[in-house]
């Protein structure tokens, strides 16, 4: 194969930058390494060219699936034939959800609220109004939604709609208490209006208020029910255009719902009343009931209630009828919580619920509104949550929901994504946690239960893992853009409870949530699982499928910061790193932690934050926790919270560190390696002085930075990286030489803004860092957090000949620190002999802290970590055979032919490079960004190669092939508009990724082009062709007396020919998105040319319709032509020939029919007299020949016309 010079690779590529530039950091990071590797082939380091294989036709970003809870729901719609149901958000938001795996996002551009929605039920369309007053026709019959039709009003503000069940005339009431009429085929305005002037009595003096109800009468089309707010309400007749009844009440009105038969309908009000009232005797209710009021001994009207804010009225034909409200608590029990009160016949059974309700509908078997309605059950909408009850049950149970709406149960604080993990996991996830599932739900299958749903062609697993403030983690089955919970895990279970008043240790750190997960760490492969507190402590979890129960091992560590060993400027007088081997676990190191601050009282010291229980723990089949590690208080200083977490099962080593320093833990023996500060993690090798520029005092400087905040007030605690300038030394010596900056160290309040997540290396602190001033002009500090970790086998060293298992140690700074691991010989001894933690010597610079780590091969190929293959703890089969452990080491390939080298991937948060090892010379530099920085950067395969996927704060998404680092993907994504995305953003293999969109949603999305390719596949179709139900046979007697036998034509009522056109003012028609315009912009490749041949069919399918439907009404004209002609060779007196000659065909059907279409563009209008047809003749009759304009099925024959 081909040799050449790395150094020459770099010629011609504007993106990546060579080692030794002068520009920014590249140049700094180069010449500040320790071991500089000069040029590339100094070292004799000419390797064989790697073939990349991946190239920007790779990558392509969409977004694929939306989970989770609406956020901040605010309407709710069924389809009863498609059973598919839809709710509307405050942010414009809609989603439409079906069967499992039938889940639709689409979103309003306006982005306002949505106020109510209409099925055009069976018909695969959806009208929304939203709080800008427009109106918009949603096509359903696409798996993305797109707008077809948008209607704006202009002068007046919609209130409430009502679509009757096939009918295309949409009724619209105004704030103003007008009614419009909408046609939903062609979305304009009728020239109908009803006029809250003329549906009032002439007498009334006061306006009604807005329209809160709209509704056509069941027994009689041609009549609508309008409810105005002031408790007025109109019985509408449509063909008359005058008001049959009107009725009043003193309460206000918030819904009216009809009873089937037409006769009666019932009213909710303001002061918790329900009326029931019926038509022939509209001048007061036949009845009105509180239902929750106190009846008053002297017979008094009940004490008024809470405003009923919706009912509906359901009838029953073999039982009692429902009646179903919200609201209407009696105002003496402030406390109770919100309800929804079911009642059935005498029965009355209040349902109380978490969250605020926020809608419900009743499902009935049933479209039609005049039959009896058969109730099934009620969905409710409330604030955080989505319910479904069962009404066919006397103790109305709920269904088992099976969208994964709890997410947010507890809110998200960190998430990891694996694809791609091993296939046994989500079986043997899923039959742990189906064992701690509620019971008492209902046994009836889901009603939700619409549209269709495949696998598509993505097969392998996927699992998602959120981390929660009350100390919970969820596994969530991922597979096939879906989301099913596995297996939920109470980290807080390990722990004590707190009881009232002995919080107050936790309180110095945090103020609540004293058990929310910061940061995870997961080996799919053994699975090991770890966990890192917001409390500063670490818990390891192993695997096991069988209960046991045990006592929790546990180990406290302190991390302590001499300020005499930080401020010395000279590194040489630096203490020697201690040999591990003789640090018991709980001695003191000698760094680490915040100051010693005096204090009056009693200083707390070596006192953890929370108490792990001492007694024996039940711990089910799961996950069961293994060891507990804690960091303690330090001179009455608390812990800094953890900002970098990494396990490895082959070594049996957890690594942990925050600010003041690092922590290495044998888990397998439960002892503590290694706990010092990052400056002596260095040795002799600190390419820094550590003193600041200013001319001021060292000890000043130290006295108010040493508990390790930033002075910024922008910024967080524990500032990994921040580099103060000389202004804020300034404005930080102001406080005086005693005083820290804070009280406290990080709260869980503030972890909406400040928690990292995972592997992010201290994001939030980056992003402080970054507002705050310019990396280029300000001066170190003396604190330097570890920001990342990771084991491997590696050279530790520069004249290294084998691999050997190393950490590495990425810091705040920019600093890559390499610690040799000196495990046990054989595995036989691991258990008894120690293991040895030294430094390398190695120090590689990068520009801004370290964020990840990853190694390749020789070849280019991801070298993974080495891994133990699991094994149950606690198995039964307890012999040697089991006892035994079985690594898996992913060391590169001992042969000759396969070389001796690898490459080490290191990515800061605004540089990437590439490390050559074991010469440590850096082949590739790619400066990400200048002005930004990263927040995520992942090392991922995909395409069965491997490229660096990163994420900036700027929004931008960008991938980079490896190992060239060359620029493959860049786009302006996903603008940081929340601390929250930043927080939870994390890419995987095969192209996926995803981020926490809103408190109670995942976002996941795609940079890879295949997936974008097949992505309409995966999709559910939210449209299948069902047949509507036939209405019920009246019976003849029923259709005779029990309703208006006039057919009601709301076309000929409605139409621009009767009711005339709109006021062009009054609503403005804007035309959407969602036709075919919007399928070839959105859809690509094959899939897109499928879809648009498919579109493509049905609109010639309409064509053909429409010229059948033209050719028989242009039969009907030629006819009438006929016959005309005839009329005028009778009256003319003398005769004359005129020959009218075969027109010319003009316009041919593109499918080719034999039969040509003539069309006829000109106006035929013939003045035919006997003077003009022939000059002999002397009649003076004119006969007017029809006018024809359009396509003609067939060619005139030679006519004579003889006058």
């Amino acid at each position: 194969m081909k040799k050449f010079n790395f150094r020459k690779v770099l010629d011609g590529l504007t993106a990546a930058s060579p080692v030794g530039s002068s520009s920014g950091g590249s140049g700094s990071g180069a010449g500040g390494s320790v071991h500089p590797g000069g040029t590339a082939g100094a070292a004799g380091t000419p390797r064989e060219e790697i073939q990349e294989t991946l190239t920007s036709d790779y990558f392509q970003i969409c977004k694929t699936v939306r989970h989770g809870f609406p956020y901040l729901p605010t309407a709710l719609a069924f389809d009863p034939v498609q059973k598919i149901l839809a709710i509307g958000t405050r942010t414009g938001a809609i989603r439409i959800l079906g069967r499992p795996g039938v889940d639709c996002y689409c979103q309003h551009e306006s982005g306002a609220a949505v106020l109510q929605l209409q099925f055009l039920i069976n018909e695969g369309a959806l009208v929304s109004a939203c709080a800008d007053d427009a109106l918009h026709l949603w096509n359903l019959r696409q798996k993305r939604p797109a707008i077809l039709h948008s209607l704006k009003f202009n002068r007046e503000r919609i209130t409430y709609c009502h679509l009757p069940f096939q009918s295309k005339w949409l009724y619209v009431g105004t704030e103003r208490g007008n009614t419009h009429i909408v046609n939903i085929e062609s979305f304009i305005l009728s020239g109908y209006v009803i006029m809250w002037n003329k549906a009032i009595e002439l007498s009334t003096k006061t306006h009604p208020g807005p329209v809160v109800h709209l509704s056509d009468s069941p027994r009689d089309e041609g009549k609508l029910l309008i409810g105005y707010e002031n408790g007025t309400i109109v019985f509408w007749d449509l063909r008359s255009k005058r008001a049959d009844l009107r009725a009043y009440y003193d309460e206000a009105i918030h819904s009216v719902a009809w009873h089937h038969e037409g006769k009666q309908f019932m009213c909710s009000h303001s002061d918790g009343s329900l009326t029931l009232w019926n038509l022939k005797s509209p001048n007061r209710p036949f009845q009105t009931t509180i239902p929750h009021g106190k009846v008053q001994r002297d017979g008094k009207k009940p004490e008024s209630c809470k405003p009923i804010l919706k009912v509906e009225y359901k009838t029953c034909k073999n039982s009692e009828p429902f009646v179903i409200f919200s609201g209407g608590l009696s105002y003496d029990k402030p406390c109770r919580r919100p309800s929804l009160t079911i009642m059935h016949g005498k029965a009355i059974t209040v349902l109380e619920m978490d969250h605020p309700i926020v809608d419900f509908l009743t499902l009935c078997e049933t479209p039609y509104p005049n039959e009896f309605q058969e109730p099934y059950a009620v969905v409710v909408l409330l604030e955080k949550d989505l319910i479904v009850v069962d009404l066919t049950q006397s103790n109305f149970p709920i269904f088992e929901n099976p969208y994964p709406i709890d997410i947010h149960e507890s809110p998200v604080t960190c998430t990891e994504y694996f694809a791609d993990c091993p296939p046994d996991l989500i079986p043997v996830l899923y039959s742990v946690g189906a064992k701690h599932k509620k019971q008492g739900y209902s046994n009836k299958e889901w009603p939700i239960s619409g549209g269709a749903w495949n696998l598509g062609a993505q097969t392998y697993p996927e699992i998602i893992i959120t981390g929660h403030a009350d100390g919970s983690v969820k596994f969530w089955d991922a597979s096939a853009i879906t989301l099913q919970m596995l297996y939920k895990l109470k980290t807080s279970k390990v722990f004590e409870k707190q009881k009232v008043g002995e919080g107050k240790a936790t309180a110095e750190i945090v103020e609540e949530d004293p058990f929310a997960v910061q940061m995870m760490y997961w080996c799919p492969e053994s699975r090991i699982f770890c966990v890192a507190g917001v409390s500063a402590y670490v818990i390891v979890y192993r695997f096991s499928k069988h209960e046991v129960n045990t006592e929790i091992a546990s180990l406290e560590v302190r991390l302590q910061c001499e300020v005499e060993d930080i401020i010395t400027p000279e590194p040489e007088t630096n203490p020697p790193f201690p040999d591990a081997s003789s640090q018991p676990p709980s001695l003191k190191s000698l760094s680490g932690s915040t100051n010693t601050v005096a204090c009056e009282g009693t200083m707390k010291d070596s006192i953890p934050c929370l108490s792990v229980k001492a007694r024996p723990v039940r711990m089910p089949p799961g996950y069961q926790a293994d060891l507990v590690i804690q960091l303690v208080w330090v001179d009455g200083e608390p812990p800094q919270q953890i900002t970098s977490l990494a396990v490895n099962s082959a070594y049996g080593l957890v690594a942990f560190g925050n600010c003041n320093g690092l922590a290495v833990v044998d888990f397998m023996q439960k002892t503590v390696l290694l706990s010092m500060g990052t400056l002596d993690l260095y040795g002799s090798s600190d390419p820094y002085q550590r003193q600041p520029r200013s001319p001021r005092k060292s000890r000043q400087f130290a006295a108010d930075h040493v508990n390790g905040h930033c002075t910024s007030p922008t910024s967080q605690s524990c500032s990994s990286g921040k580099r103060l300038s000389s202004a804020d030394v300034s404005r930080a010596n102001r406080r005086g030489p005693g005083r820290p900056p804070f009280r406290k160290a990080q709260s869980a309040a503030c972890m909406e803004i400040s928690l990292p997540v995972t592997t992010e290396e201290n994001r939030e602190n980056s992003f402080s860092r970054s507002r705050s001033s310019s990396v280029s002009s300000i001066d170190r500090d003396s604190k330097e957090a570890i920001t990342a970790l990771y084991f491997m086998e590696s050279f530790a060293r520069k004249n290294d000949s084998a691999v050997s298992s190393c950490l590495w140690v990425g810091t705040g700074l920019g600093m890559v620190i390499i610690l040799s691991l000196n495990l046990p010989a054989s595995d036989d001894l691991r258990q008894s002999e120690p293991v040895m933690v030294s430094p390398s010597g190695t120090v590689l610079t990068l520009k801004g802290a370290v964020l990840t780590f990853a190694c390749l091969d020789c070849m280019g190929t991801l070298t993974h970590q080495p891994y133990e293959v699991w094994r149950d703890p606690h198995s039964a089969d307890d012999g040697d055979k089991t006892r035994k452990r079985k690594l898996v080491m992913h060391s590169p390939s001992s042969s000759q032919d396969m070389g001796d080298h690898q490459f080490a991937v290191i990515c800061s948060e605004k540089q990437a490079k590439v490390f050559s090892l074991p010469s440590q010379t850096c082949l590739y530099v790619h400066n990400i960004t200048e002005t930004s920085f990263l927040l995520r950067a992942d090392v991922v395969t995909l395409c069965n190669s491997v490229c660096l996927a990163c994420f900036c704060a700027n929004g931008h998404i960008m991938t980079l092939s490896l190992p060239s680092l060359r620029p493959l993907l860049d786009i302006n994504y996903l603008p940081v508009t929340d601390m929250r995305i930043a927080r939870t953003f994390c890419f995987t293999n095969e192209g996926q990724a995803l981020y926490l969109s809103s408190p109670t949603e995942i976002q996941r999305l795609t940079y890879s082009q295949e997936m974008c390719d097949n992505l309409q596949d995966m999709l559910g179709d939210l449209f299948t062709p069902v047949e509507t139900p036939e209405a019920q046979n009246r019976g003849f007697l029923k259709g005779l007396f029990g309703g208006s036998g006039q057919a009601f034509d709301r076309e000929e009522l409605f139409g621009e020919a009767t009711a005339g056109k709109a006021s062009r003012s009054l609503a403005q028609h804007i035309p959407g998105s969602g036709g075919i315009e919007g399928v070839r912009g959105a859809a690509g490749g094959v899939i897109g040319d499928l879809t648009r041949a498919r579109i493509a069919l049905d609109e010639r399918g309409q064509k053909l319709g429409e010229l059948d439907e033209r050719t028989a009404s242009m039969m009907a004209s030629a006819e009438a032509f006929s016959k005309h002609a005839h009329e005028v060779g009778t009256l003319a007196p003398t005769p004359c020939n005129w020959q009218l000659p075969t027109l010319p065909p003009s316009l041919c059907f593109p499918l080719g029919k034999p039969s040509a279409l003539l069309s006829l563009h000109s106006v035929m209008v013939l003045e035919v007299c006997s003077c003009q047809l022939a000059r002999h003749c002397s009649c003076s009759q004119t006969i007017r020949m029809p006018k024809i304009n359009t396509p003609l099925p067939f060619t005139f024959p030679e006519m004579s016309i003889h006058c």
